[in-house]
């Protein structure tokens, strides 16, 4: 099984390229890093991971006027992930380097696309684009996105984007992104994997069978009953459900837990690291090393 690692990257913690870097060495396959472009402090919207959320080792958290939701300050205070994911192609040379996950809904579709594909031409192929629909009601309305219709704008961002990647005179007509015949290099230097993060439901299930190729479940609870119906949806779609990637992201290891989702055939499990800077990320590093890659 190969074994991925995802930071809350932020401008406090371990720079991402040094990170990328150390993660190659001890062997691990894939580093992932989140999105958050900014958190309105006159937020409501709760966390779905309740208060305090971010992580174990946050400490910091950040009050919103509004409401007495509380969110781990690492959720402000994040990079932009393609720049720092760029970064850390520039300095590795195997590593697989992801989102996990992007914003598409917030993102202007033309733009990230080349930003993307400049992205895996550093790399050399080595980008996989995770997203996700997003839970910050307030962060999405300050760039635009109506909360009920994010589903919609990221299917056709990410439709785009691939029209963008794929054709010499690319062309998307949709009713929230539309472009005609038009030309836009760098291309990808492979077919950029797109992942879809999210709990388990038909919606989201039917989503990855369209227009994804695999599923990024959050901490990796439900995947046993949730794998049939992911196989469903795939078949309904008229595609292989054995090409559908499955990658648990997020986890906090146990021997027993990820033998039980080699049991399952996952191939690759994504575990968590401390938002923190290198005396405290590196030891968490070596642990990981030393329990399941040793």
């Amino acid at each position: 099984m190969r074994l991925g690692i995802t930071m809350i990257a932020t401008d406090r913690a371990m720079p991402v390229h040094l990170l990328a870097r150390e993660a190659e060495d001890r062997g691990f396959a894939s580093l992932y890093v989140p999105e958050h472009t900014h958190i309105p402090v006159a937020r409501t919207t709760p966390s779905p991971a309740g208060p305090g959320a971010g992580g174990t080792w946050q400490a910091s958290y950040l009050k919103g006027t509004s409401g007495d939701e509380t969110l781990a300050e690492d959720y402000a205070r994040m990079v932009d992930p393609l720049v720092a994911l760029a970064a850390a192609a520039a300095v590795t040379s195997r590593i697989t380097l992801g989102t996990g996950v992007c914003l598409p809904a917030q993102r202007e579709p033309i733009v990230t696309a080349k930003a993307v594909a400049t992205l895996d031409q550093i790399s050399g192929g080595r980008f996989v684009l995770g997203v996700g629909y997003g839970w910050n009601v307030e962060e999405a309305a300050a760039h635009g996105v109506s909360w009920a219709r994010r589903r919609e704008v990221v299917r056709e961002n990410v439709q785009a984007m691939r029209a963008l990647w794929s054709q010499e005179q690319a062309s998307y007509k949709g009713e929230f992104v539309s472009f005609d015949a038009s030309w836009a290099w760098p291309k990808p230097a492979g077919r950029v994997p797109v992942l879809l993060g999210g709990a388990t439901g038909p919606k989201l299930f039917a989503a990855i069978a369209e227009y994804a190729d695999g599923w990024l479940p959050i901490g990796g609870a439900g995947i046993r009953e949730a794998l049939p119906r992911l196989a469903q949806a795939y078949e309904s779609a008229g595609r292989d459900p054995s090409t559908a990637t499955v990658i648990p992201f997020g986890t906090l290891p146990t021997v027993q837990k990820l033998e039980y989702y080699a049991s399952l055939g996952i191939e690759e499990v994504v575990l968590r690291l401390p938002a923190g800077g290198r005396d405290e990320v590196l030891p968490v590093l070596d642990e990981y090393v030393a329990t399941y890659l040793g």
